[in-house]
This record gives structure tokens, C-alpha cells and sequence, in this order.
């Protein structure tokens, strides 16, 4: 248990305000000490968040394939494509197949799944978004996202504490992105670029940018790295900012065009 900022703050607390200020000292030094054993950076706690990270992802990928009551060829080649992605060793390949049926058996707990997933992630909004994102990217498989696994990703994005509308702002984005990856497109289209940003034809250039710099500043693979990501998962941060810049590019030339 941590008291060095607890101690800390009670006697610069009474020093300066009396009894009153020790005990706000106390609270002060409480908060210090829970924020250092809560250090997202501390060493230990990124292993086990990557961990954590790693597992759920291919769990709940599993739990979500079988929302319609049976996976699809297409959810499985989604599956495939991100350890393809990852580039896993076989053990880890084998881990995470493991994983993904871990989460279609019946038994599968998914609120508990969550629970120890945010509470690995001390609210790094980055992350979760993250870990959101590859959900939907899994969901898009088959082209289209069905009720039921809109459903399950709505409850957890609830659990995790993202807002309805950031959920609704995410499907419009990664099912743009995933439009244009079924097309093979060398660019998005107009349209396409446009959601992927999250922003409308009506914004302004200021607006555009503003939403392309804190795209790509909450996808930094290294900062997601940092923050919990695996290490494995880098790649796939770099592909979606190098989606993000794409879009943005288009915008910018077609906007120079008119």
C-alpha cells in the first residue's frame, strides 16, 4: 500500500492551513498515491494490459461471429486476417484461436470479460477505442453489420464507457473503411473520406483538420503501444492512420480542385 503522498500532504497540510489543511493534505496525498499504482507507464502494468488486450480481442471476436447464431466463412477469414496482421508466431496464432472460441462457447461471460478489460486499461480512451474499432472491423466481415451484433457492440461500448453517439460515430467511420477495402480502391471516395473523419461535406478546413490531427494523434501506434497495445497490434494502428491521412488527402485535394 502507498502512504508517501498521504504522509506528504498531511504535514505540508498542517504546516500551512492547521488541522483543516492535514486533512485536505491527506486527500490530496490519497489521490497522489492511487495515481502511482495506477501508473499506465509503470512496466508491469503494460505487460498485463497487453495481455488483457490480447485476449479479449480475440474472444469477444468469437462472441460477436456467433451473435447470428452461427460464424460465418467471412467472420472466420476476418479473424485469420488479423493475426495475419499481427504476423503472430505459431504459439500466439494458436492462442488466439484459442481465445476467439473461447468467447462463441456458450458459457462465455462477456460482462466479466469486459469488466477486467477496462479495469486493465484505467481508462485510456485511446485504447478502448482502439480495441472498439478492431471489434467493428471483425463485424464488418461480411459486408454489413447485422442487428445482433450491433446489439452486442452497443452494450459494450455502454460497459466501457464510450457514448452511444461516439458508437454511432465509429460504425459510420469503419464501415467506410471497410467499404473501401472490399472495393480495393487506391483512395476513398469523396464520400468515404468524409466519414471516415467523422466530419460532414459541410465542414470547414479548419474543421477537417482539427479532425484528421486528433485522428491520427489518438491512433499513434506508439503512443497506443505505450498505453497497453500489443505489440503485435502496431501494424494494424499504422494501417488505419495511413487510412486517416488518405482520407484526409482526398478532402484536401478535392476541396483545391473546386
Amino acid at each position: 500500500m502507498r502512504w508517501t503522498g498521504k504522509l506528504l500532504g498531511a504535514v505540508f497540510g498542517y504546516m500551512t492551513f492547521g488541522a483543516l489543511g492535514a486533512l485536505l493534505g491527506v486527500y490530496i496525498g490519497h489521490k497522489f498515491d492511487t495515481g502511482m499504482a495506477q501508473n499506465p507507464f509503470d512496466p508491469e502494468r503494460q505487460q498485463r494490459t497487453k495481455k488483457i488486450f490480447f485476449k479479449s480481442t480475440f474472444a469477444i471476436m468469437g462472441h460477436l461471429a456467433k451473435a447470428d447464431g452461427q460464424v460465418s466463412k467471412e467472420e472466420i477469414q476476418m479473424a485469420q486476417q488479423v493475426m495475419a496482421q499481427m504476423e503472430l508466431s505459431a504459439a500466439m496464432k494458436k492462442e488466439a484461436v484459442n481465445e476467439f472460441n473461447r468467447g462463441k462457447a456458450p458459457e462465455f461471460n462477456l460482462d466479466a470479460e469486459l469488466d477486467e478489460f477496462k479495469q486493465a486499461c484505467q481508462r485510456q480512451k485511446n485504447l478502448i477505442r482502439m480495441f472498439i474499432e478492431v471489434q467493428l472491423q471483425a463485424a464488418y466481415a461480411d459486408g454489413e453489420l447485422d442487428d445482433a451484433e450491433d446489439q452486442i457492440l452497443a452494450h459494450i461500448c455502454g460497459r466501457l464507457g464510450i457514448p452511444r453517439f461516439a458508437y454511432e460515430q465509429l460504425k459510420r467511420m469503419l464501415g467506410a473503411s471497410q467499404r473501401r477495402g472490399a472495393h480495393q480502391q487506391s483512395r476513398s471516395t469523396p464520400e468515404e473520406a468524409y466519414a471516415i473523419l467523422g466530419v460532414s461535406e459541410s465542414a470547414s478546413d479548419a474543421e477537417v483538420k482539427k479532425a484528421y490531427r486528433r485522428l491520427i494523434s489518438q491512433h499513434h501506434p506508439d503512443k497506443l503501444v505505450s498505453k497497453g497495445l500489443p505489440d503485435e497490434m502496431m501494424k494494424i494502428a499504422k494501417e488505419k492512420t495511413q487510412q486517416i491521412t488518405e482520407a484526409y488527402d482526398t478532402i484536401r485535394d478535392l476541396r483545391k480542385a473546386a
